[in-house]
């Protein structure tokens, strides 16, 4: 390391805010052909993988650039996101909390009665400006590729907030080898290039088009420019699906099922520091079925569906080492800060239980069967308990806030990042205000929204072991699925189908597995902290879920809806030939029976 880096970094403990920046100038080469001296940025979001899905977290799945940036980096054991993949992406580019942004939860999701209420718009709000938005206003070139799902209108895609180049995918998830819709909600796969409808390449395959587009952005820029550059992949959201050569890597691994895979990661979770030695395990729900009582071809199957999803994060993997070459390339890798992370927990639902959504599949070209599994026409998943394993050391699973759907992985690296663990906690809403501090970046204008996240750029220097304090609270709720820690403690609430909508107190300290509820042995505590969540609650605008609120049941109604709205003529038109038909029928009987009374 050059003498100068050890003497900046000598004056940052001294007066760190400003001497950082300077130390970061020194330290690392200005990129090929880039004048600006300012690093550049990129955004990796996983879509739905667990806390332990990366090597370097102790998965099955190989993720070797992923653990590069871990050992090269600040790998935090304490980060939490939203339950779900909108929220989430909204707090990671604002710094906001999810209901300030206007992005509360998902529109498949959405009760009637929250339809268009502040902060439930499900797009951005007036105000609410993103990285892109702040990083373009001082010159950098800001791109991104690969799912949005922050709206659909061209007033609330990409273009229209911040980012110069664009190519994105409007709904919550779509088929990775071919242009179509993954579900009945969306008619299609709503893919715009800079807000224009755009159409796939006959070879596609998520990872490496999402990779291929960054890359011919970068080419097609301005190089004299930093860059931010927002990689949303599809991976490993539903549909499952991977290249065959890495799916076969991973043959056999999952034969003895779900819950010998939870309990290996549990003890791979003590053995890395990311529960305390002894931490309990909290069983699988009551409603998870025991892998011995499969049948043979049952087992088979199931274990096959993990198989792909760990090929489809090693296919990923590989392409964000085609991304990390071609910036090596051009002499831009140690001169760009990463972040790689989840947008929240493991995805549960199945694909084979539903005969709805079979004859859906029927029309559409998928299958769930064994051949060709994860390959084009497969509808790939894992179901609720193998994302209750992949959760592990977690309860639950994604769309709750348990800690199987809000613990996720974080590698923060590159300029100014000091290499280390990070066990202090970090929120998704502090992403945003950390990059902006990494970079020096420039004040917000007066009529913007003020973040909600704290920079962690203390803790990645190692200028301090935390940002919060004891007593400070860190909130989120998502659809009535909530969560608030403080201290040690957590209060969650879980709604149906798979909760009581009941809050419940756990000291996670002792119990991060959430088995214990202490509700009764400590109610002051339990009073304090709603107390607080109730304070959380009024400030960021949660509304209250309707009494009857179920997210299956409602996914159902929007579902229906969106169907009718779309194929509504139709069935009139439907519905008027068949009238006509019955008329026809009756007019001919009517005459026949006169004719015969003749």
């Amino acid at each position: 390391m050059p003498n100068s880096c050890l003497i900046f970094r000598f004056l940052a403990r001294i007066s760190w805010p400003a001497l950082v920046m300077i130390a970061i100038a020194s330290c690392f080469p200005v990129a090929t052909g880039q004048t600006d001296p300012r690093p550049n940025v990129v955004v990796i979001l996983v879509d739905d993988a667990a806390l332990m899905d990366f090597g370097a977290y102790g998965g099955e799945a190989r993720t070797p650039n992923i653990d590069a940036f871990a050992a090269r980096g600040a790998m935090f054991l304490q980060y939490r996101t939203s339950p779900l993949c909108s929220p989430t992406r909204a707090m990671l580019l604002t710094g906001m909390d999810n209901h300030r942004t206007g992005v509360a939860t998902i529109p498949e999701v959405l009760p009637e009665e929250h339809v268009g209420r502040p902060g439930y718009t499900m797009a951005f709000e007036p105000g609410v400006l993103t990285l892109a938005d702040r990083l373009g206003a001082a010159g950098y070139r800001t791109m991104m590729s690969g799912k949005w799902h922050l709206g659909d209108k061209p007033e609330e895609m990409p273009q229209a907030h911040g980012f110069q180049r664009s190519f994105a995918l409007a709904a919550s998830g779509a088929d990775n080898w071919d242009d179509k819709s993954y579900m009945p909600f969306y008619a299609d796969a709503p893919w715009f290039e800079n807000g224009v409808e755009a159409s796939l390449p006959k070879d596609f395959y998520s990872s490496r088009f999402i990779v291929d587009k960054m890359i011919d952005y970068l080419e097609d820029t301005d190089k004299t420019k930093p860059f931010f550059a927002y990689l949303p992949f599809q991976a490993i959201h539903i549909p499952v699906q991977a290249p065959p050569e890495f799916t076969a890597h991973y043959k056999g691994r999952y034969h003895e099922g779900w819950h010998v895979m939870r309990a290996e990661r549990h003890q791979r979770a003590q053995s890395l520091g990311l529960v305390s030695m002894g931490a309990p395990l909290a069983p699988m729900p009551e409603t998870a079925r025991q892998w011995d009582a499969l049948s043979e071809k049952e087992r088979a199957l199931y274990a096959a569906r993990m198989e792909v999803n760990a090929g489809m994060l090693e296919a990923m993997d590989r392409q964000i080492g085609r991304f990390i070459d071609h910036l090596k390339a051009e002499n831009k890798f140690e001169h760009t800060i990463f972040v790689i992370t989840s947008d929240n927990g493991p995805e549960f639902n199945r694909g084979d239980d539903d005969p709805r959504l079979a004859f859906w599949m029927s029309l559409n070209g998928y299958h769930v069967g064994l051949d060709g599994m994860g390959e084009r026409g497969s509808w790939g998943f894992i179901g609720p308990e193998w994302a209750n394993a992949a959760a592990s050391p977690g309860a639950l699973f994604k769309f709750y806030a348990t800690e199987g759907g809000i613990r996720a992985p974080l590698i923060v690296a590159g300029p100014g990042v000091v290499p280390q663990q990070v066990y202090s906690p970090a929120m998704v809403t502090d992403l945003a205000p950390t990059l902006l501090d990494l970079i020096n970046g420039p004040s917000p204008p007066d009529d913007a929204r003020a973040m909600t996240g704290r920079s962690l750029l203390p803790v990645l220097t190692g200028e301090a072991n935390t940002v919060y304090a004891p007593d400070d609270v860190r909130a989120i709720e998502v659809s009535g699925n909530a969560a608030l820690y403080k201290g040690d403690y957590k209060i969650t609430r879980s709604m149906p189908p798979v909760g009581d909508g009941a809050w419940r107190l756990f000291n996670m300290l002792d119990d991060p597995g959430e088995t214990t509820d202490l509700s009764a042995a400590e109610p002051e505590m339990l009073a304090n902290m709603l107390t607080a969540y109730t304070d959380y609650a009024s400030e960021m605008g949660v509304l209250d879920m309707p009494a009857d609120y179920n997210s299956l049941v409602q996914i159902e109604r929007n579902t229906q809806a969106r169907l009718l709205r779309r194929y509504g003529w139709h069935l009139a038109a439907l519905g008027l030939v068949l009238l006509a038909f019955l008329y026809g029928i009756y007019h001919s009987l009517r005459v026949i029976l006169r004719r015969a009374r003749a």
